[in-house]
Order: structure tokens, then C-alpha cells, then sequence
């Protein structure tokens, strides 16, 4: 995974999957949450998805939560360190956005 976190952006595949834990959560009921969020125009699979959680899982952003009831249900809920880089790429695009606001607007092209 090509996640930057003192330099640069988080990959939006990343950045998504760290908001749908901000609750427990599976692997389906991740990827429903964005594709739901992105209206369609995100869409996750397994292999995607599941070495996004391993990556999250090694960086120590997300952890397993709770007791393993049902192996192939594993819930995992965002970690503090990884509160930090969602709210750290939350300040980033909206810096982002202001650039651009300023700038599109500016240009007399904007409305």
C-alpha cells in the first residue's frame, strides 16, 4: 500500500476503509459502507479490500475487535493512531479544496 503518512496523501481505498471503522465492522459490511458513501463509484474487491485490512492491521491503524464468534465475520474497529491519520487526511483535503476553491474561482472560469 502506497500510504504516505508524513509527507503526503492516504490512497482513498485506505482513507475509506479507516472511516467505515470508526465503528466495528467486517470485510462485506466494509465494502458496503463504500460503495454506499461513493455512491457506486468506489467499489472494493475481496483481494482489495483484505490486503487494504492486513496493510491497516500491520501499521497498527485497525485492530480486531471483540470475540471471535463466526471466523468468516472478523470485526475490526479503528485505532487511535489511526483516528490520528484519518483526521490528519481530513485537514489535508480540506487544504486541498480551499487551494483549488481559490484558485478556480480566481481564474474567471469559476462561477
Amino acid at each position: 500500500m502506497r500510504d504516505h503518512v508524513k509527507g503526503g496523501a492516504l490512497t482513498e481505498t485506505t482513507f475509506f476503509v479507516l472511516l467505515a471503522l470508526y465503528r466495528p465492522n467486517h470485510g462485506y459490511g466494509i465494502m458496503q459502507f463504500i460503495e454506499q458513501e461513493t455512491k457506486g463509484r468506489l467499489s472494493l474487491g475481496p483481494g482489495t479490500l483484505y490486503g487494504a485490512i492486513n496493510a491497516l492491521l500491520g501499521k497498527g491503524w485497525i485492530a480486531p475487535f471483540g470475540e471471535e464468534q463466526d471466523s468468516r465475520k472478523k470485526l475490526y474497529l479503528i485505532t487511535e493512531e489511526g483516528r490520528r491519520v484519518a483526521e490528519k487526511e481530513l485537514k489535508r483535503l480540506i487544504e486541498l479544496c480551499g487551494i483549488a476553491r481559490k484558485i478556480i474561482k480566481g481564474s474567471g472560469d469559476g462561477e
